[in-house]
């Protein structure tokens, strides 16, 4: 994974990537010292890549890009429109700089059947998933495959399911994604996933088990560093809070209520207890 130690996702800050909420973001990322920055591209096409381009080389800060699958575009059902949406969100994530494109690219958040996946499923996203790690590939673009929780997703809900994936698929630019909350609710011991994962995990979202401030919950946070230092993790990790969420979000996550206080709560607090740990893990 080309990027580094300690990133921050924008929900942070916003999650409409327009000028002013890629100009705040970027802005609070440097004011907190992060090593990079993820980016939320709900609306690739939306998106100025120069504008975003911009701010990042001026601040020399590293970006990733993540999403999840309009239902139009599932990759379960619809692999053709999944195919051009991800190489629409490729193309726009190497335009601005980054150097991944992480997330639930093989499903929405919020799919779901009502019965356990299928085979006929399943190759439909490696086709999926192997079309976009070639067009990746070509414009120097790391593709991410982020497990999560069953009440989001029907298809990949833990380590060993991204693994199977991954390696379906074969191709040396695409990744695991896990995620601390989601693990928390699927693994058998949060280090079991990681275990799993194993070579193939470079990227990790840090969030507690209510998606609040970490620290504050539930979250084995010393069994998590604990086995990313065992396994010598090395790439990004990235730090995903949510305070204000618009709708469409919200329902997705099936958030109700806040989660943090706000911002100071979440960076004054919850920022440095992640770091503390990852300093005393070796792992930054």
């Amino acid at each position: 994974m080309s990027v580094q130690g300690f990133g921050v996702h924008t929900s942070m800050w916003t999650m409409n990537w327009d000028h002013a909420g890629a100009e705040k973001a970027i802005a609070a990322a440097v004011k907190y010292k992060m090593d990079f920055i993820e980016i939320a591209l709900l609306n690739a096409p939306a998106v100025d890549a120069a504008h975003t381009r911009a701010l990042l080389d001026k601040h020399e800060l590293p970006a990733v890009c993540s999403l999840g699958l309009p239902e139009s575009a599932w990759a379960s059902v619809r692999p053709d429109a999944a195919i051009e949406h991800l190489r629409v969100a490729i193309d726009k994530t190497a335009e601005m700089g980054a150097v991944a494109l992480s997330g639930v690219i093989f499903g929405g958040i919020g799919e779901r059947t009502g019965v356990p996946p299928t085979e006929g499923e399943y190759e439909n996203i490696a086709r999926v998933l192997t079309a976009a790690a070639k067009h990746a590939k070509s414009r120097g673009i790391e593709l991410g495959v982020e497990a999560v929780n069953r009440y989001e997703n029907h298809l990949i809900n833990t380590g060993w399911q991204a693994v199977q994936m991954v390696e379906r698929v074969g191709a040396d630019n695409i990744f695991v994604h896990l995620d601390t909350y989601h693990m928390n609710i699927e693994e058998k011991g949060a280090a079991n996933g990681i275990l799993d994962a194993r070579e193939h995990l470079k990227y990790i979202h840090l969030s507690e088990s209510d998606r609040g401030t970490p620290g504050y919950g539930n979250c084995p946070w010393d069994e998590i560093y604990a086995a990313l230092a065992a396994i010598g993790f090395k790439g990004g990790l990235a730090m995903e809070s949510f305070i204000n969420m618009p709708p469409e979000v919200a329902y997705g996550l099936a958030v109700w209520r806040p989660v943090a206080k706000d911002e100071a709560e979440v960076m004054g607090n919850g920022l440095p207890f992640l770091r503390n740990k990852a300093e005393q893990y070796g792992l930054i």
